[in-house]
């Protein structure tokens, strides 16, 4: 199946069970899902690589300010972040190989702006979460310029309906027993059913694209898990419960694509090791 046939086809029926369900909510994610599906799709199925880059360096922007004010960072540091997280994607797409340099590199240049400036105080705190925010976005979006189209297409599918998925799965399976267990603290409504979803979830998907790939599988309920725990405990540390509040049904653009910064460099290892 062609993933945009997939595309409607899962939108038609979430739509139904949205309209069943009269939740207002899923109603929201709903219509957000139905603008977003051709705004991710697009560059990826028409530009290949180049589009996934573009696509991963706004997607980087503006999640990368999200981060930064949760994280408390000043205005310099926000702007030097976004500019970091731009341009991994920009060397991944021409030259992939030179990576595993860069990004050390700009690591450590999150710490200039407190150097420059000579904060004692809050320094550390600045560079580490600039540093950080930089592997974590710039690093986790630029597998949309390494990775085949096809693949990007399919992993960022798999990792929606994976949460779709997730979601169902807590609501059938992580009521009680084994499946009610929470994987961690930081977020105790996300429990084993739901990962137990999301495996099905991103399986079905993943089977109907003709990439019936079990480290693929492994990359997107790991990535899914991974990426959803650390945005949580960032948003913890900031008292917020999102990191945004302008994008209908999900909150800011972070809380739709943590899953992604972690899913996608775990296809492009998985994918290099095949």
């Amino acid at each position: 199946m062609d993933p945009v046939t997939l595309t409607l086809g899962a939108l038609g029926i979430g739509g139904a069970a949205v309209g069943a369900s009269r939740r207002a909510e899923l109603a929201a994610r709903w219509r957000t899902w139905l603008v977003a599906a051709p705004l991710v799709l697009g560059p990826l199925l028409g530009g290949g690589r180049v589009g996934g880059a573009v696509l991963a360096a706004v997607l980087a922007a503006v999640a990368a300010v999200e981060f930064a004010r949760l994280a408390g960072l000043p205005r310099l540091d926000t702007a030097a972040l976004v500019l970091r997280v731009v341009i991994v994607p920009a060397v991944a797409l021409v030259r992939p190989d030179l990576l595993g340099t860069l990004l050390p590199l700009l690591a450590v240049a999150a710490a200039l702006p407190a150097l420059l400036g000579g904060d004692v105080e809050t320094g550390g705190r600045r560079a580490a979460y600039g540093a950080f925010g930089t592997v974590w976005i710039g690093a986790g979006l630029a597998g949309l310029a390494v990775l085949d189209p096809a693949v990007s297409v399919a992993v960022c599918l798999a990792v929606a309906v994976a949460d779709v998925g997730a979601w169902c799965g807590g609501r059938l399976l992580g009521r009680r027993g084994p499946g009610a267990r929470p994987l961690s603290p930081l977020s105790p409504a996300k429990t084993w059913g739901g990962v137990a979803g999301a495996v099905l979830g991103a399986g079905a998907v993943l089977l109907a694209l003709g990439v019936p790939s079990a480290g693929l599988l492994v990359a997107v309920v790991a990535g899914g898990v991974l990426g959803d725990l650390l945005e949580s405990m960032v948003k913890r540390e900031a008292g917020c419960k999102d990191a945004g509040g302008w994008l209908p049904g999900f909150g800011g653009l972070l809380d739709r694509i943590d899953s992604l910064l972690v899913a996608l460099p775990l296809a492009v290892l998985v994918t290099g090791l095949s």
